[in-house]
């Protein structure tokens, strides 16, 4: 909301500066987004008279018009201004001025006469986009008078950020309380006496949703002048509230709406037929808006109808078939309570926003209609002449809001603020916030004023009372808190070092949301039924994810798109897991490579990561618990990995996770470029660690045995590998796979797998013979298990 502070000192003027009373504003909950000046830069413009006109010489568009400016000769200027007449008050721009942009005025000829000056449209001096002819200035304004102190043009306008509960503020009304609140000074409120009605003329008021619309206020005003033009002080109120003038019918109905917080409509009386019907919208009907559109309300949708339909949606926008014309004579008043529930997201789905809406929507005063009907009155009589009628309402008592008295305790402050404010003190603040007080014995009852949607409990009336107070003044003391260090245990691997492992690896670490497309976590999870959200952000967030997967695919397409081939990403986070025993939100890791090994460079040949690649650095955080030997991988098949291309990682018989490559099919679905591989691993099963433990070392040395056995394909180098470490005996100290072959020499369906065998003892040097018993013992257990052949 914009606030002319030339227009709140006439409520309240306390004697803090600008700069002051913006600080003051923000610090009580009414944030100010910015300041600007009302009017640009102009020097040396004045109040100019024009008493004389006569046609141009040798231009049909342009006249010679004859200016009295006061203390100095009157000046000859050249004017091309279809709204130009004798008698007329303007702006004019002396010889030397400078107009907003820069633009300088000098002494010349138009078409050959001479011009001292220039007239000045509204427009020309910054204080509108468009503008049609001259700005009028009112009759009797004083010549040579300046034209920014004859408007108050220096001016500042604040414009608030309000929270969406903060209704009251949006007038000037409530703005200039806030204000008197804070500076503890009175404001003077703009007086809104009753008019006393002229006429017997009535029209009859019917309300057929009262929850919607428990009170309505209307009147009568016969005779009025609609070619009567909008006082200039008006116009420049509206203006700087960011209103455009539309005539003295829609001007007053405005003013009052930012004087007051209500808003209000007038209807062409003559168009009127039967009564005012506050009623829902009924099958089929139709509306056509005062902006052009034609809307088919819903059936939950208030309308203002009368006796031939709809005439308005009601508090969103008036209809075009009872507006006011050029023509309108008589006009019926409308000054509604709509309640939030019933305007709340109406406007929006019509497409509309309105400054009336975004009142109603929030909350407006419901004791406010009746003071604003006579203000609007008293407006339009005296701009516009007119006979008014006496004041029709129509109320429903019980769908009013109600004001519970809310019991406050002076313990209940001292615990939420941590200090103690003295009891007057807290009795004021309530009080000039417009609240009735009423002291007890041990607490207080307050009602809060019926402006006051928000303050429902105790809580909101200590938020209240802090915030004119002062945060600034809350004391700083620091809470004494026991700072329990839980204990790091050794036969953890801590997360991060999962996390530090990868990065050493060249990964980089992304954070997704728990949230992910029900679609794409289908195409890489269809396996597990994911938790619906009941109210999602939208529509490719509607589920919760159980699988890092689709985080880790959707960073990886969308830097794909952007150029960046190759990828190394990884994500540890939770995933949401639904069970016979409810949703179980587990720690995993995973992580997704595409593209080359290494970064384009000189030292190596360029080459595509391959599932060894990503094997070996799943390896590297499996080595990270000091039981590798534990952890196998079993070739199985996953609906999102490549059939021959994927392995199930166990720890010691239990799974853990998975490795493979994207299925090809998956990949053209998701839209991945490349041949990408993935795994994921739980953290829960993969966080147990060996302790640290001293070993003894040896100083005896170690013999070294090469093997090359032909086993069938089916066969894994695991398998081979935990073979020969079961029947190597305490001897065998590794085993090491340095080559596999398949070609010439080797069968079709078969593979040769070549081994290092390291055999070593504590307690003396290994014979040959030693050693070739023991390798003869394996062969022969390779042999009898698997098949194995010895490769010649």
């Amino acid at each position: 909301m914009k606030v002319s502070e030339q227009w709140l000192r006439e409520w309240v003027n306390p004697a803090v500066s600008s700069a002051e009373l913006v600080a003051q504003l923000t610090m009580a909950g009414l944030e100010v987004d910015r300041t600007e000046a009302a009017a640009p830069a102009f020097e040396q413009v004045v109040v100019g008279c024009v008493i004389g006109l006569m046609p141009h010489p040798d231009a049909d568009r342009l006249r010679v018009a004859t200016v009295e400016v006061g203390g100095m000769e009157p000046l000859q200027i050249v004017c091309g201004a279809p709204n130009v007449a004798v008698g007329m008050y303007a702006p004019t721009a002396l010889i030397g001025a400078v107009l907003p942009g820069g633009f300088t005025i000098k002494k010349s000829k138009l078409r050959g006469v001479e011009s001292q000056g220039m007239l000045c449209s509204a427009t020309e001096l910054g204080l509108a986009e468009t503008s049609e002819g001259l700005l009028p200035l009112p009759d009797g304004s004083r010549p040579g008078q300046s034209v920014r102190e004859l408007l108050q043009l220096d001016d500042a306008l604040i414009e608030i950020e309000l929270t969406p509960n903060r209704g009251d503020c949006l007038g000037m009304e409530g703005i200039a309380r806030e204000v008197a609140t804070i500076n503890r000074c009175e404001f003077r409120p703009v007086a809104a006496d009753a008019v006393a009605p002229m006429l017997d003329a009535t029209f009859p008021v019917s309300l057929l949703d009262p929850a919607g619309c428990p009170r309505y206020v209307g009147r009568v005003i016969r005779g009025v002048n609609p070619a009567a033009a909008t006082p200039l002080w008006m116009k420049e109120r509206l203006r700087r509230a960011g209103v455009r003038s539309l005539g003295p019918l829609v001007d007053v109905t405005n003013y009052v709406m930012l004087e007051l917080g209500q808003p209000m409509h007038a209807f062409d009386l003559g168009r009127l037929s039967g009564g005012i019907e506050v009623r829902c919208a009924r099958p089929g009907e139709r509306l056509e808006l005062l902006n052009g559109s034609v809307v088919e309300p819903d059936a939950d949708t208030l309308l203002i109808a009368d006796g031939n339909g709809p005439l308005a949606l009601a508090g969103i926008m008036g209809g075009e078939i009872s507006s006011c014309t050029a023509a309108t004579r008589d006009v019926f008043l409308e000054s509604a309570f709509f309640t939030p529930a019933s305007i709340a997201g109406r406007a929006r789905r019509y497409g509309l926003q309105t400054d009336s809406s975004y009142r109603f929507e929030r909350g407006v005063d419901s004791q406010l209609q009746r003071r604003a009907a006579e203000r609007a009155t008293r407006l339009l009589m005296d701009m516009a002449g007119g006979q008014p009628g006496p004041i029709i309402e129509a109320v429903s008592p019980e769908h009013l809001p109600a004001e519970p008295a809310i019991r406050l305790r002076p313990e209940r402050i001292r615990t939420l603020l941590g200090l103690d404010i003295p009891a007057s003190e807290v009795e004021e603040i309530l009080r000039r916030l417009g609240m009735a007080v009423a002291v007890e014995v041990e607490h207080w009852l307050v009602v809060p004023p019926s402006s006051r949607f928000d303050i429902a409990l105790e809580a909101d009336l200590i938020e209240e009372i802090i915030r004119i107070y002062g945060y600034h003044r809350l004391p700083g003391n620091r809470p004494l808190i026991r700072l329990d260090l839980p204990p790091q245990s050794e036969g953890q691997v801590a997360p991060e070092r999962f996390k530090e492992t990868l990065v050493q690896r060249g990964f980089q670490e992304v954070i997704t949301y728990s949230f992910v497309d029900p679609a794409f976590q289908h195409r890489l999870d269809p396996e597990r039924k994911p938790l619906a959200l009941a109210n999602p952000i939208s529509a490719d967030l509607a589920v919760m994810r159980t699988s890092l997967w689709p985080g880790l695919f959707k960073a990886l397409i969308y830097n794909q798109k952007r150029q960046q081939p190759r990828g190394r990403l990884f994500e540890q986070g939770l995933n949401f897991i639904p069970t016979d025993d409810g949703l179980q939100q587990e720690p995993y890791i995973a992580g997704v490579v595409v593209g080359t090994v290494f970064s384009e460079q000189w030292g190596v040949p360029a080459r595509t990561t391959d599932f060894f690649d990503l094997k070996a650095d799943v390896e590297a955080l499996l080595a990270l618990t000091g039981e590798a030997e534990t952890f196998t991988f079993v070739a199985a098949t996953h609906p999102a990995l490549h059939p021959g291309q994927s392995a199930r990682i166990e720890r010691s018989g239990v799974a853990v996770g998975w490795l493979g490559a994207l299925h090809p099919q998956v990949a053209r679905e998701l839209e991945v470029e490349g041949d990408a591989f993935v795994f994921e691993l739980s953290l829960s099963g993969l966080q147990a660690a060996r302790l640290p433990a001293f070993r003894e070392i040896s100083k005896f040395p170690a013999s070294r045995r090469d093997i090359a056995i032909v086993v069938e394909e089916a066969i894994s180098a695991q398998a081979i590998q935990d073979c020969i470490r079961h029947y190597g005996g305490e001897r065998l100290r590794e085993v090491r796979l340095f080559d596999v072959y398949r070609g010439k020499g080797i069968a079709e369906g078969q593979k040769s797998l070549a081994l290092g065998l390291i055999l070593q003892d504590f307690s003396h040097n290994l014979t040959d013979s030693v050693v070739e018993a023991t390798v003869s013992g394996i062969i022969a257990e390779l042999s009898g298990q698997f098949g194995a052949t010895l490769r010649i």
